[in-house]
């Protein structure tokens, strides 16, 4: 019996869009980059989805920062001295919120424990004598730590807070397990989040200038005409933490040399966004900022 022959003019089937994924795999991607490639387009054929695709490249990222590009900075840690009374710690725990603190001795280099905040708890209903009883290990891990191996040691060890060192050993700051987390999943992204992105000092509307608190303050006093040490800290954030010697809470506002400070984004961590407001200068004055030289916000 004869076989038919096909049809020649019938086209065949088209690929499902799983032949096709396959197809594109079929080839070992040489590098990161092609890999990366390859998701994408996969992601442009509904294979995964968007989300899935954004914690796919944080892990890769991820995996090439180190703990310095993620900790919370030394002038910005909020801790708690040895020798402050329970009710003191208990008031600090209630207005920053934190789950965790160090406790340091003599300075911040001087880290003899972490303190969890539930445990304030068992000290009010009976169950602990005093803090040394409740002070957990601390953690030291240096500040060239990869993100990747961290969260390995977290995971295995079920501590959710490091302190982090520099060479010299000196505490350069903390780094915590949602720190590194947030770098997978993301931060959850609210009305704020546009002033995060852009220039560092923008003019609004009002006449104040919203500023990033991680401006370093060399940049600061170009454009506000100022003239802020940075021998102690860094940032303009980290200034007004020292002025303080806490972390200043959401709206509150300060006042130093000619400006007023209002802290316009903050969380229990750490500042993000300040409004500065010149009191006495006016615009085109020796210590207000030059409007021409700053984008409008």
């Amino acid at each position: 019996m004869l076989t038919p022959m096909p049809d020649s003019s019938v086209p065949p089937p088209k690929p499902t869009l799983l032949e096709r994924f396959a197809a594109l795999l079929s080839r070992e991607p040489e590098d990161r980059d092609e890999l990366l490639t390859l998701l994408r387009a996969a992601c442009e054929r509904e294979l995964i989805d968007a989300d899935a695709l954004a914690i796919i490249e944080g892990a890769l990222q991820m995996s090439e920062m180190q703990v310095t590009d993620v900790m919370v900075p030394r002038a910005q840690m909020g801790v708690v001295h040895v020798d402050d009374s329970m009710n003191e710690i208990a008031g600090f725990a209630v207005k920053t919120a934190h789950s965790r603190f160090p406790v340091i001795g003599g300075d911040k280099d001087d880290v003899v424990g972490i303190l969890l905040a539930k445990d304030l708890l068992r000290y009010f209903a009976g169950h602990e004598s005093s803090l040394s009883e409740m002070l957990r290990p601390p953690v030291f891990i240096p500040e060239s730590k990869r993100l990747d191996a961290l969260l390995r040691e977290f995971r295995a060890s079920h501590n959710h807070m490091a302190i982090v060192v520099d060479e010299y050993g000196g505490v350069a700051g903390l780094v915590t397990i949602e720190d590194v987390l947030e770098q997978i999943v993301g931060e959850i992204e609210d009305e704020f989040d546009q002033d995060e992105s852009g220039d560092n000092i923008t003019q609004t509307s009002g006449g104040h200038y919203r500023v990033k608190a991680t401006t370093e303050i060399d940049d600061f006093n170009t454009a506000f005409g100022t003239t802020f040490s940075d021998e102690d800290v860094d940032t303009i954030g980290g200034l007004l933490i020292q002025h303080l010697g806490r972390l200043p809470h959401y709206g509150e506002m300060v006042e130093l040399g000619d400006l007023r400070f209002k802290v316009f984004r903050a969380d229990s961590r750490r500042i993000y966004t300040l409004l500065v407001e010149p009191l006495s200068a006016q615009p085109g004055s020796p210590h207000a900022p030059d409007e021409a030289g700053l984008p409008p916000a």
